[in-house]
């Protein structure tokens, strides 16, 4: 008699566990939803359904500065990041094997490596350093911050569609005496765009959500909407919270959706 081929699904108590992990990992987010729609001030008593804690957050001039602050830091350090992506993506991927190439991979997808921690004390002592010699205190260095861990999760998604396009075009139109700028921009870059738009919006996501190097590197008066949150938090807790993190949760949950259909295999 064959045995049956190996699969976890048969193993005893999956089921049960594996329904133990999503209760544990969704039910939160679900209570969090739900008192956001609540008509009191308390985050654990339901009062009845109402939009004030939306409409509060809607009205809350400090609520609009984060938010518009931390759109412009995520739209400008996302196309910075998938620019300097694409680029290395190209590099790395449109060129002969050569030594060092292993060492390139490893340093641009370092900050997925090292705890986000020493990433943000690194940056904070670097710029630290820059602002004391210029006296310049501007939003840039956010935005430079944010490019920089941004780099390797718009670079992934590009390599990987990179790597999974045919060269046979490519080879054709230099065969047609096109030029290297010329084959990137006819041929390339249109069979790439559907790994820029993912490796963008990823970039987006992770930049907008971002609270422990904004923390460390932003100056006096530059929260972003997830900074205020944290602050916010730590002296009194309202549903306007629970409201804001809705917002946003929904934002990452249609972005990453636009992204798994992005880079998801055709038939």
């Amino acid at each position: 008699m064959a045995s049956r081929a190996f699969a976890v699904k048969r193993l005893p108590g999956f089921a049960t566990i594996a329904m133990v992990c999503f209760f544990l990992l969704y039910a939160p987010i679900i209570a969090l939803v739900v008192y956001s729609f609540n008509a009191g001030s308390s985050i654990a008593l339901w009062e009845g359904f109402s939009w004030r804690w939306y409409e509060a957050a809607w009205q809350n001039e400090k609520v609009q500065e984060a938010t518009i602050r931390s759109l412009v830091i995520a739209v400008c350090a996302s196309g910075f990041a998938t620019t300097l992506a694409t680029m290395a993506a190209l590099g790395t991927t449109r060129t002969k094997p050569y030594r060092g190439l292993t060492a390139i991979y490893a340093a641009i997808n370092q900050p997925l490596m090292v705890p986000e921690i020493v990433t943000g004390v690194a940056l904070l002592i670097f710029f630290a350093i820059i602002k004391q010699a210029t006296g310049y205190h501007g939003l840039s260095y956010l935005i430079a911050a944010h490019t920089a861990f941004c780099i390797p999760f718009a670079y992934l998604p590009i390599r990987a569609r990179l790597e999974g396009m045919d060269l046979t075009l490519e080879t054709a139109a230099a065969d047609l005496y096109a030029t290297p700028w010329m084959t990137f921009r006819k041929v390339t870059l249109p069979l790439l765009w559907p790994g820029i738009l993912a490796g963008a919006m990823l970039a987006f996501v992770i930049s907008l959500d971002d609270v422990v190097i904004t923390e460390l590197v932003k100056s006096a008066g530059q929260d972003t909407l997830p900074t205020y949150m944290l602050g916010q938090l730590r002296r009194v807790l309202t549903p306007e919270m629970n409201a804001i993190s809705t917002v946003l949760l929904g934002i990452s949950i249609l972005i990453v959706t636009i992204f798994f259909f992005l880079t998801r295999k055709r038939a």
